[in-house]
């Protein structure tokens, strides 16, 4: 619906039929048919998510995951309240630099390379690699580290999504970690 003068009126309807604002019947038709599928698709999407944040939160190579769904997140309390599902995007931390994360999507096979997400296919991205022309500072104030990875699940198999990550993850060397025998918490030293 517009509203306005019968000049600008015109103008916009103008405007709209140059650019093809209706929607053609053939994508119409597609939304039709894609909306009857669409909760078995969400679900699905949902539960590999759920089942894949919980999967990279134990994982020793992953150094945080953004997810709704799991009691980890801050807002967790709010999303259960809210939400039926947690949805398809899972964010998480590689252990390692800009190069390590590159490194790991690049070793995926199933995933395809984008920023879209949503769709039966699953995506991954490393935003810190695609906003390439925005100061490290800048990114950094808005959560975008060099190793921040977005995956958004499709409706592909949770097995083969998992067995794809897992091999993506042992591409990633162990970093050696020197530990105590004492536990740090536990530990006084005396200076007499």
């Amino acid at each position: 619906c517009i509203s306005g003068s019968t000049k600008l009126v015109s103008e916009i309807r103008n405007l709209q039929n140059l650019l093809g604002g209706a929607l053609n019947p053939n994508a119409a038709y597609l939304l039709i048919r894609s909306m009857k599928t669409m909760h078995l698709r969400l679900k699905q999407q949902n539960s590999t998510a759920l089942k894949m944040a919980q999967m990279l939160e134990s994982h020793p190579k992953v150094s945080r995951v953004y997810y709704p769904g799991l009691p980890s997140h801050p807002q967790h309390h709010i999303a259960k309240r809210q939400m039926t599902g947690f949805g398809a995007l899972v964010t998480f931390e590689i252990d390692g630099d800009m190069e390590t994360t590159s490194k790991f999507i690049d070793s995926l096979k199933i995933p395809y390379i984008a920023t879209s997400f949503g769709g039966c296919e699953s995506f991954v991205d490393q935003p810190a690699a695609r906003n390439w022309d925005t100061p490290k500072e800048e990114r950094l104030k808005y959560g975008i580290k060099d190793n921040l990875v977005r995956f958004s699940f499709g409706v592909e198999d949770f097995d083969d999504l998992e067995a794809d990550i897992l091999q993506g993850l042992d591409t990633i060397p162990a970093k050696t970690k020197t530990t105590s025998f004492f536990p740090r918490k536990r530990c006084r030293v005396v200076l007499n």
